[in-house]
């Protein structure tokens, strides 16, 4: 079925329609959502955003337009959007145990064992730090990202992802020195 007429025939409530799509595209955005939610999500995380993404599509399908591009195009950059989002709630509702000296240590900021004051500035300076550099160091030092896995998760580009994590360095050594 083209993809007009899968709209159309979702937009008309057909199951076997949203079922055509489902078949399709699981592949392909399972791929999609773990390519962002990578060291970061589990299985269950991927699963629930590509789910998310046929539910989107079933709730709107209005939303999808031709003109623009291939349904799987569109399909894809929904659920890339979802594991993005997804990305952000676990950042947000997961407690890094930033005391942990192997976390801090693989920073960079201060060299040889960290007393318990400094730890407790560095975490606490950690958890201040505005968006998207915190997102940025954590997934650097925490998940053990590469720059270039970062930028493509977060739509930026290496040299802005490196530049953040050298400022973001720099204010953290000087947090900790004051």
């Amino acid at each position: 079925m083209k993809d007009e007429k899968l709209i159309t025939a979702i937009q008309n409530r057909d199951e076997t329609a949203i079922s055509d799509v489902i078949t399709r595209y699981s592949r392909l955005l399972w791929k999609t959502a773990s390519a962002v939610l990578k060291n970061i999500g589990s299985t269950q995380d991927v699963e629930e955003c590509v789910a998310d993404t046929f539910i989107y599509l079933w709730e709107h399908p209005d939303r999808y337009d031709a003109r623009r591009g291939k349904l799987k195009t569109w399909l894809s950059i929904v659920a890339r959007t979802q594991a993005v989002n997804r990305c952000r709630e676990i950042a947000k509702r997961k407690i890094i145990p930033l005391e942990d000296a192997g976390f801090l240590s693989q920073t960079d900021i201060v060299d040889g064992v960290l007393h318990q004051e400094t730890q407790r500035t560095l975490a606490a300076s950690i958890n201040a730090l505005e968006e998207p550099a915190r997102e940025i160091l954590i997934r650097r030092y925490y998940y053990e990202q590469k720059p270039k896995e970062i930028a493509r998760a977060l739509r930026l580009n290496v040299k802005q992802v490196n530049n953040s994590l050298y400022r973001t360095k720099c204010q953290l050594r000087q947090a900790i020195s004051d």
